[in-house]
């Protein structure tokens, strides 16, 4: 198939693959918050639920996760009376969204932990409240520490994407394969580097918005007071 044919029908699913990848990063990022929370402050039973989810999320397959919502959704919404709702794409949001959820808690929580403990004390000793302490004095310090690992989960999103092709989901891969088909795979090579240059593309937008930023997010990490400047104060 000629290369004029091809891209434009890829370039066709590529909203689909956008907007699945959008709402799995957006849903993921308020699971992953929420599971963050409950591990830091360590409620009871809550806590230990939400570390059975990150388990769960970063020790099984994302293509197997994807299996559970897939044959899962079903059988919840089932007893809602609401099948309609069901379908690969509703399945695929929901799979990659307890995946990037799991995952992405795993950046957070240690960037939450990585802040000095000075800071922590410091804002104990002006009395705010957890909210107040966490939006006012280790929330910046904590993203500035979290965007690198923020954008590689991003990044990891962005390949498990393609996997949804195995649960009918009409995605970039997915047409890829229906367009291989309809020429008897003889453009496997040519259709797979089309891909390689879109999925490397799609990567590189986010890398670029993660860096930008992590720079701008540069100025909420305290300075490191010169050696000298110990010395001469406690003189």
């Amino acid at each position: 198939m000629d290369l004029s044919i091809m891209i434009p029908e890829l370039l066709k699913a590529l909203p689909l693959t956008l907007a699945i990848t959008f709402t799995a990063m957006i849903v993921g990022f308020c699971l992953a918050l929420i599971a963050t929370t409950f591990r830091v402050r360590r409620v009871p039973v809550i806590s230990h639920l939400a570390d059975l989810y990150v388990s769960y999320a970063r020790s099984v397959p994302v293509v197997l996760q994807l299996f559970v919502a897939f044959y899962g959704l079903p059988l919840v919404v089932g007893l809602l009376d609401v099948e309609d709702f069901v379908s690969p794409t509703v399945a695929a949001i929901l799979g990659l969204s307890l995946y990037h959820g799991g995952y992405l808690s795993e950046v957070m929580r240690p960037a939450y932990l990585a802040v000095d403990r000075g800071q922590h004390d410091a804002a104990d000793s002006l009395g705010y409240t957890f909210r107040q302490k966490l939006t006012r004095v280790l929330g910046p310090q904590a993203v500035h520490i979290a965007l690198p690992g923020y954008g590689n989960s991003i990044i990891y999103l962005i390949h498990n994407v393609a996997l949804v092709m195995y649960i009918g989901a009409a995605d970039v891969m997915a047409t890829a394969h229906l367009v291989m088909e309809q020429d008897y795979n003889q453009y496997q090579f040519e259709t797979y580097v089309v891909l390689a240059v879109i999925y490397a593309l799609l990567c590189l937008i986010a890398w670029l918005i993660v860096r930008f930023f992590e720079l701008r997010s540069s100025k909420f990490t305290p300075k490191a007071v010169p050696a000298k400047t110990i010395i001469m104060a406690s003189v």
